[in-house]
């Protein structure tokens, strides 16, 4: 742009100098005019090389952008070759797996239609068999295999209609004419025969003294002989005002005769000492051991039974010792051997495996020690141990129903059992529960609408109740009965059973004067 405008001026100066005719300024303004065109051309020749290198630098540039970026393409594009290539490896190792597992599948396939063809083969010679046998039985029989089999049908049919109904009449006559006879029988008869003292054992056992210094010196200085004495026994030995006695406490009745007898002898001998004492203690302790097996030898021989483990001889000895509900326990175990004995023998069943069973019923009653098992299961596992037969630990394990009985002797010692406890008498009843049964019985009558007086007899084993027959009709009454003894059976806990009978009755009551 400069040196158009230079170029401009020039031919502008050029113009006034021939127009002023002047020789020196025209020459002046042609050597400036070349100055300026050779600056303008150094110039431009220097914008020229200017632009050039920068044209090449661009170029360059350009090349090297161009350059990275197919790199980067070409790259990208081995990249996506390589994948392709693993991808199909993969997909060839795969076909070839699949082509092999069809290979096989083919073989096994052809192996099991060859099997297939060999057993319907097998089958097609059975049946050719099986052809041929009945062919030669019709010929033998002169029967086809139809009629024979329908004429041993008609056969079976007829026979077993007929033994059923002679059988099912016959039973059921019989029951009719002599079930409740013989079952009233049987019970009636083994009360009678049986009778046995019941013994009530307590927690509590009294050592009578003769005088007021012995329990000086059975405490001894600063309680040593007592606290020896209680060790030795595991007995809680109680000294108080009471008088000319000392309480002997505790729920094991062998440690309580234990720690009584020891008390004798220590008293008797007059010398009680820690020493003295814990010899003492040793040697009652063994008597009564000795004690227990021989009043198990005596009651096996008493009852019969022979044959029977020592330990197990042991442990009926050690029944003498224990309390069930009050009820002495080896008095009771007898009691169930009798009866069970007597039961048997009525049914017609081995009376010496009843009574063996009856015997044996409640030995898991006194463990040697503790365990978590019930008495009956722990029982069955002794009389196992001990080689008793499955019928006895059966009868033992299953008689309060802790498992399925499987022998004909378990209800008959279960039934047994509930005899021995349920007469009037064989348990202790605490006097408060007791009276306060008596009373729960007379309220649940009571809280009827009609009812006038409701009466508990027969220790609780009847309930009588009055009602108003202007409000309770006949039909009622005979409701009300049924809905007292089921609230009865369902809400109160009783031994026994308990019978309600509602009584009603219209008076008519007239005066002649």
């Amino acid at each position: 742009m400069e040196i158009v405008i230079a170029l401009s001026s020039l031919i502008a100066g050029v113009a006034a100098g021939w127009f002023i005719n002047s020789t020196i300024a025209k020459k002046r303004l042609l050597k400036r005019g070349s100055a300026i065109i050779r600056q303008a051309e150094q110039e431009a020749e220097a914008i020229k090389k200017e632009k050039i290198l920068q044209a090449k630098e661009k170029f360059l540039e350009l090349k090297d952008q161009h350059e990275k970026a197919v790199s980067q393409r070409e790259k990208k594009i081995q990249e996506t070759e390589l994948k392709t290539r693993e991808k199909e490896a993969r997909v060839n190792a795969q076909l070839e797996e699949v082509n092999r597992k069809e290979k096989e599948l083919a073989r096994k396939l052809e192996q099991i239609e060859r099997q297939t063809e060999a057993l319907e083969r097998k089958n097609q010679e059975v049946e050719k068999l099986r052809q041929q046998q009945i062919h030669q039985l019709q010929v033998i029989s002169g029967l086809t295999a139809e009629e024979a089999k329908a004429q041993l049908i008609e056969t079976l049919k007829d026979e077993a209609k007929s033994q059923a109904a002679v059988y099912i009449q016959n039973t059921l006559e019989e029951a009719k004419m002599t079930a409740a006879q013989e079952a009233r029988k049987v019970v009636i008869k083994t009360i009678q025969r049986i009778g046995t003292e019941v013994a009530i054992e307590n927690a509590v056992s009294v050592f009578n003294i003769d005088n007021e210094e012995v329990k000086g010196r059975i405490i001894g200085r600063e309680g040593r002989n007592i606290r020896a004495l209680e060790a030795a026994t595991g007995v809680e030995i109680i000294v108080d005002d009471t008088p000319d006695a000392i309480i002997l406490s505790c729920f094991d009745p062998i440690r309580r005769e234990i720690a009584r007898l020891s008390l004798h002898r220590l008293v008797t001998d007059g010398r009680i000492h820690p020493a003295r004492i814990e010899e003492v203690v040793a040697k009652v302790t063994k008597q009564i051991e000795d004690e227990i097996a021989e009043i198990g030898k005596r009651t096996v021989i008493d009852l019969g039974i022979h044959g029977l483990h020592p330990e197990l001889v042991k442990i009926v000895g050690r029944m003498k010792y224990r309390s069930s509900y009050g009820q002495n326990l080896l008095q009771h175990s007898r009691e169930v051997a009798y009866l069970s004995a007597v039961m048997a023998a009525e049914l017609g069943l081995n009376p010496k495996i009843a009574k063996r069973a009856g015997l044996l019923h409640d030995i898991g009653k006194v463990p040697m020690e503790e365990t978590d098992l019930p008495h009956a299961l722990l029982g069955m596992q002794w009389a196992e141990k001990y080689g008793e037969k499955p019928d006895v630990c059966n009868a033992i394990g299953a008689h309060h129903d802790e498992i399925e009985m499987t022998s004909i002797y378990s209800p008959i010692i279960q039934v047994c059992d509930a005899i021995s406890g349920a007469r009037p008498g064989a348990r202790r009843q605490v006097m408060e529960s007791y009276l306060q049964r008596l009373k729960d019985l007379e309220n649940l009558a009571m809280s009827y609408e009609g009812v006038t007086k409701a009466y508990a007899i027969q220790a609780g084993r009847e309930l009588r109740v009055m009602v108003e027959s202007e409000k309770i009709s006949d039909a009622r009454s005979q409701e009300l009965s049924f809905e007292l003894s089921q609230r009865i059976q369902n809400e109160m806990t009783y031994p026994g059973q308990v019978k309600v009978t509602v009584i009603r009755e219209t008076r008519a009551v007239n005066i002649a004067r």
